[in-house]
């Protein structure tokens, strides 16, 4: 039900997007249903205001996926996140030395929305919009410690466990046992898992829509554990203000 002073119809399309989101960006009628609990003519209704308006495209299987219009709204949607977190990031980064990146989870991946890159020659730099897998990532690893098990499980089954070098975990109980010590710690190390060489410790941003983390990385020459007591602290500060700047409204 929408909250008081909401509209209901608009409440139920969202959530029909919600839900084609999470099962991949393509589901049936069948699945709609039961996972909204909506009733088949209501569902028909919205999915056909969604297709009209581009919101919602209907194959020739008679599935349903997201539609052209989305991706415009996430396009203009990630631009402002980059600008209003950027000025948080670049201050970290300017007191910690090291790149300082925020990443959100996007199906199952994680993808980065945000950085501020080290002034250093030597130095960890991502692509804003690169994709990942959350099992062989600071921010990913992070990510996924935020999720129920079963959440995880459904993640892994269909990203797989492919390894990005020769320390990446392949194993799914090596993996959960590896989410219980971050979330018994509150942050998480990456430590030559996705890049050789490069070392990483990222936190959780709490009360965004969709599970993020925040992360500072660098050489592991420089990222040590030393340098890791220092920057987790300074890591949480800036992503609770990140937090409640993303949960504002």
């Amino acid at each position: 039900m929408p909250e008081s002073g909401g509209v209901q119809s608009l409440d139920r399309a969202i959530d029909l997007l919600e839900i084609l989101t999470d099962l991949g960006g393509d589901a049936g009628l069948s699945e709609l249903a039961s996972r909204s609990g909506l009733a088949l003519p209501t569902i028909h209704r919205l999915l056909r205001t969604l297709v009209n308006r581009g919101y919602v495209r209907q194959l020739p299987s008679r599935r349903y996926t997201l539609g052209p219009r989305v991706v415009r709204l996430g396009e203009a949607a990630g631009r402002q996140l980059g600008v209003g977190t950027k000025p948080h990031l670049e201050r970290l980064a300017h007191e910690l030395g090291e790149s300082v990146n925020l990443a959100i989870l996007d199906g199952d991946m994680v993808v980065y929305v945000a950085q501020a890159a080290s002034t250093r020659s030597m130095r960890m730099f991502t692509e804003v919009g690169r994709r990942v897998h959350c099992h062989s990532t600071g921010v990913g690893k992070m990510v996924l410690a935020q999720l129920a098990d079963d959440d995880v499980h459904k993640i892994i089954a269909s990203a797989g466990l492919p390894p990005a070098t020769e320390h990446s975990i392949t194993d799914i109980e090596a993996l959960f046992a590896e989410l219980d010590s971050i979330r018994k710690r509150g942050h998480a190390v990456d430590d030559g898992e996705q890049e050789i060489g490069v070392r990483c410790f990222a936190v959780p941003v709490s009360g965004t829509p969709t599970p993020a983390a925040l992360s500072v990385s660098g050489p592991a020459v420089r990222v040590t554990d030393e340098f890791g007591e220092r920057a987790v602290p300074l890591l949480c500060e800036t992503a609770a203000t990140i937090g409640e700047f993303l949960s504002v409204g």
